[in-house]
């Protein structure tokens, strides 16, 4: 009975917390941002999620540490050339690169992990033809880019998530 009136717990708690950090504590908000949590939870187990299957989580805090000095180099990248250089320099671009990882959940960490990388967007991708469409900033670093996806964190996804 308390499964079905609160399928997720947790995230009831969590987001009933949230909505008090967010607004005034008064017994009305705390009633609200409980429904309200209530009621994402009965969404949320309506939309019956499917467990992310993972093979390996041994390699995620390398691609963490990955993931960081990238964000810093390119956070330094994009300054230099926006600071120092102007855009006469520099020509952004679209590169289409070949991606060998085939797993839905791997596919939307790259998502997330180039989109969040400064200098880059994540455009498209072709499922058909194993193609992402990769917007970056400075098309004198399409080689790098090609490397980094390819060799650095393909290889490091395939190996938590296929």
């Amino acid at each position: 009975m308390i499964a079905r009136l609160l399928p997720h717990p947790l995230l009831v708690l969590v987001l009933a917390g949230m909505w008090m950090v967010l607004t005034r504590f008064s017994l009305g908000n705390l009633m609200l941002g409980l429904g309200l949590a209530v009621f994402a939870s009965w969404t949320m187990h309506a939309l019956q999620p499917e467990r992310v299957p993972t093979r390996s989580l041994r390699m995620l805090p390398r691609l963490a540490w990955t993931l960081f000095v990238d964000i810093i180099r390119s956070n330094i990248a994009v300054a230099r050339l926006l600071l120092t250089e102007g855009s006469g320099c520099r020509r952004s671009s679209f590169l289409l690169i070949p991606v060998e990882l085939r797993s839905p959940t791997g596919l939307a960490v790259l998502a997330i992990i180039l989109t969040a990388t400064p200098g880059t967007a994540w455009v498209e991708y072709v499922s058909e033809t194993g193609t992402l469409v990769l917007h970056v900033f400075d098309g004198a670093e399409s080689e790098h880019y090609l490397h980094v996806v390819n060799n650095v964190y393909v290889p490091m996804l395939q190996e938590i998530f296929e």
